[in-house]
């Protein structure tokens, strides 16, 4: 159990350190020093591994592509955006909606008629969005519409369901760490060109600590920590762990940004989350 509790953890934390990089570094230039930070990091473990395989990594480079692009370029620097309009707290119960997008997608891209749950949980998802976004009047979103931090967190939570779906859909035969690498270096090679026209933003002593943590525990610990409880408990029962990272972004939000959450917070994020759960449970066939 500890091992995917400290991955929801870390990356709860990673909402918070996201929205406090918003008044200190561009987005494209923390979404870009993260990921070369997370690659220098995995290349002297990795890169001779990638090398020995590189002939069954070849016939693969347009997948690993396109995961690197969804996983790491777009949603990771729509995150880094978005956390410029909207709260720590509204990105946290947003991402959390990651596995309801899944389910919807599994619908479209495998073809998988969902059960009952899934389109049930999906209603009572939306309602509680509706609730948190419209603070406290799902109408109001009719009226005013949303921030734009809060559509581009729904764009970045559909960008990473997608890669989700399309690891399911694409079963590649090379080793995780080998994945996880290459994906990276193509998230750098497609976050150059925002780097270079964002506007300049010097490493200092108020952002290095930030892309410290980003390169590091939410990009190489959570992810393994995760993959290891996976292997202990089995997908499942690790995903009801990921229900805990609104909570927790919630709490540490309040702490370290005096993101005080409101009744609407309460309601809508409890309804998000119980539909999330409703859509993920599977009723045990009968008899």
């Amino acid at each position: 159990m500890l091992f995917p509790l400290l991955a929801a953890l870390i990356w709860s934390l990673n909402m918070v350190v996201t929205k406090m990089a918003a008044d200190v570094i561009a987005p494209a230039v923390i979404g870009f020093y993260r990921w070369v930070l997370a690659g220098v990091i995995l290349t002297p473990f990795v890169l001779p591994g990638v090398l020995r395989g590189w002939r069954a990594i070849v016939p693969h480079l347009g997948k690993l592509a396109v995961l690197g692009a969804l996983g790491m370029a777009v949603y990771q620097g729509l995150i880094y955006v978005a956390a410029a309009t909207t709260t720590a707290t509204n990105m946290g119960i947003i991402t959390a909606m990651v596995p309801l997008l899944t389910i919807v997608l599994v619908c479209i891209v495998l073809r998988e008629l969902p059960a009952w749950t899934a389109v049930a949980g999906g209603a009572l998802s939306l309602l509680g969005l509706g609730v948190l976004l419209g603070e406290g009047n799902p109408l109001r979103l009719l009226e005013v519409g949303g921030s734009t931090g809060d559509a581009l967190m729904g764009v970045a939570a559909l960008a990473y369901a997608m890669y989700g779906v399309l690891l399911r859909r694409w079963p590649l035969p090379i080793g995780v760490w080998q994945s996880l690498y290459v994906q990276v270096l193509f998230g750098i090679l497609f976050q150059v060109p925002s780097f270079l026209l964002a506007p300049a933003s010097p490493l200092n002593a108020s952002n290095i600590p930030l892309v410290l943590y980003a390169g590091i525990f939410p990009s190489l610990f959570a992810p393994y920590l995760w993959m290891q409880g996976v292997r202990y408990l089995g997908p499942n029962r690790a995903s009801i762990f990921l229900n805990l990272m609104p909570v927790g972004t919630v709490a540490i939000a309040a702490v370290m940004l005096n993101e005080v959450p409101h009744s609407y917070h309460i309601l809508g994020g409890a309804m998000a989350l119980a539909g999330v759960s409703l859509a993920q449970w599977r009723p045990r066939a009968a008899g």
